[in-house]
């Protein structure tokens, strides 16, 4: 297992209200796990308790069969790539160069990315269809750009789990089913994914395992044809949902009723 989460209980210093109760999770090696939940559910925090940014009131991570809790943060990065929502830039770094600081927790304290590091990034940008902004700066390319630029840079350090926080939010259609293909690559390439989305179709297309996150804080987890079903899509988001299979898709899709 890359991670173990037992009885995990979180909440905010200024709440009393719990926002994680009792999560129990694992995620093995080569798994895609799809979380879904309402905005405020707790899936966001989750996640930082999982990189050790935020501190659960008890329960246990484990980490490649380490606690969290005694591995460095280097060790943690080493392990664990991040992809967050939004990442604000706060220097003109080109796209390549922003890229390239991914490979960090592989080189040396006083070791600089060489030709190698250079060219795995450029791959990675190549991936994801973004290698002509590689000579841009970063804080003058848009927001989807961003987003893409980011999951390159947690690509090439080679992680063994990577966490993808609503990686399509800032999106479009084409660029969200892109991302997708890429986690689905990666999967069968034998990383770990953990990925939070609003959309149940992602979880759909992705396969794998889900979990539904209630707003109470509470997590079901099971594989993604079993837990997805429309009762308890519709109870988790408070709304009809309806889930049918197409047969043009060979696959099911949601859908929902008119408005």
């Amino acid at each position: 297992m890359i991670y173990e989460i037992q009885q995990l209980n979180y909440r905010y210093p200024s709440s009393d209200r719990m926002i994680l109760c009792d999560i129990d999770m694992s995620v093995s090696g080569g798994e895609i796990l799809t979380i879904l939940g309402k905005n405020g559910a707790g899936k966001s925090t989750l996640l930082m308790c999982m990189l050790r940014l935020l501190k659960p009131a008890s329960g246990k991570i484990m980490l490649d069969g380490s606690n969290i809790n005694d591995l460095s943060e280097r060790d943690i990065a080493k392990t664990v790539g991040y992809v967050p929502q939004i990442h604000i830039p706060s220097f003109p770094f080109s796209v390549l160069e922003f890229v390239m600081m991914g490979t960090a927790s592989g080189l040396g304290f006083f070791e600089k990315p060489s030709k190698r590091e250079r060219e795995i990034s450029y791959q990675a940008l190549e991936a994801l269809g973004i290698d002509s902004l590689s000579d841009k700066p970063y804080t003058n390319i848009s927001g989807g750009e961003r987003q893409k630029a980011t999951i390159a840079r947690a690509i090439v350090s080679k992680p063994q789990v990577i966490l993808f926080d609503e990686p399509t939010a800032h999106l479009d259609y084409g660029s969200q089913l892109l991302v997708l293909k890429t986690i689905k690559e990666l999967s069968e390439k034998g990383f770990s994914i953990v990925i939070t989305t609003h959309n149940p179709d992602h979880a759909l297309l992705l396969g794998g395992q889900s979990a539904l996150m209630s707003s109470e804080g509470s997590l079901v987890v099971g594989k993604t044809d079993d837990i997805l079903t429309q009762e308890s899509l519709s109870r988790i988001y408070d709304t009809d949902i309806r889930l049918e299979y197409i047969d043009t898709l060979c696959r099911k899709a949601c859908i929902y009723s008119n408005l």
